[in-house]
């Protein structure tokens, strides 16, 4: 039955590295190219960089409305402008501090950007991966210590999740946007974190009315959906997302996490909606076709 979607795929031209279906507290589905492997998760890493922000939000280090000024090294503080100073970090979270380049550039990324002209005002939803770099660097050095480092403490080793190889900034700090892999079976444990509020195996590893934040729609994206923090959010499901077709899909009323892995630059929205039906069909009559 399950194979049936994988057949449809190759049908359509649509290949993919690896699938998993977790349903009801157990693995339903499981499908890779090649077993354990990790593969590039692209702007999934967002939603990682949002959990370390929300377990630093838990440890009592700062809130959505702290601005990330006040945790960005003091050699760069000269550079800051009052608006962007004043800026909460939920802005970034959020994507709505201003309209970025998409990616950061130069031999010091937090000088490049800095000393940017940006429109601080603007409250729309801008997709960048700077806000997620800023943001990473900001929660860096409120924790103490490399980002990596304080994730796989408080987040990868609870999961059981070795720690990732990850892509750091020129000066130093974890990207925050991309440039981690993961395996599908580990972007599963993430998606089931999410699904049980914050806890894994009985133990609490976020506090739940953080989850809630964090997958709470802020702001209507032009994609259809809404933002959360860093967290894609549809009517009946929210997503970790990589722009070239990876993607971990919560449905917290069906007790249903999907999670596959590909590379797919011109299909991943179709491959998108293939994953949705594959989805719903898991739970039907239960979810509304």
């Amino acid at each position: 039955m399950y194979g049936n979607y994988l057949d449809r795929l190759k049908a359509d031209s649509i290949d993919i590295y690896a699938m998993e279906a977790y349903l009801a507290g157990e693995t339903i589905f499981h499908y890779s190219a090649e077993k354990n492997k990790r593969y590039p998760i692209y702007s999934v890493t967002k939603s990682i960089t949002s959990s370390a922000f929300l377990l630093a939000c838990a440890d009592g280090l700062l809130t959505a409305e702290t601005p990330v000024s006040e945790f960005l090294p003091n050699r760069y503080k000269s550079m800051m402008n009052r608006d962007f100073a004043l800026l909460p970090s939920k802005r970034f979270l959020t994507m709505t501090a201003g309209e970025f380049p998409f990616r950061p550039c130069g031999n010091d990324w937090l000088e490049t950007i800095l000393l940017l002209n940006i429109d601080f005002s603007d409250r729309s939803f801008h997709y960048s991966n700077i806000p997620a770099y800023i943001l990473g660097a900001a929660v860096e050095n409120a924790v103490g210590k490399h980002l990596i480092e304080y994730l796989d403490r408080r987040l990868f080793e609870p999961l059981g999740i070795p720690r990732p190889i990850c892509e750091t900034s020129p000066e130093g700090f974890f990207y925050g946007a991309t440039g981690m892999t993961l395996s599908v079976s580990e972007l599963t444990l993430l998606g089931r974190l999410y699904l049980e509020n914050g806890t894994y195996n009985g133990t609490n590893i976020i506090p739940p009315q953080f989850v809630s934040e964090a997958v709470t729609p802020y702001i209507k994206t032009n994609k259809g959906d809404s933002y959360g923090y860093f967290f894609r959010i549809a009517d009946d499901h929210f997503s970790m997302v990589g722009k070239w077709g990876q993607r971990c899909m919560i449905y917290p009323e069906h007790e249903l996490v999907i999670a596959y892995l590909s590379y797919q630059p011109e299909k991943s929205e179709e491959l998108y909606r293939y994953m949705n039906e594959f989805a719903h069909s898991l739970t039907a009559p239960n979810i509304s076709q």
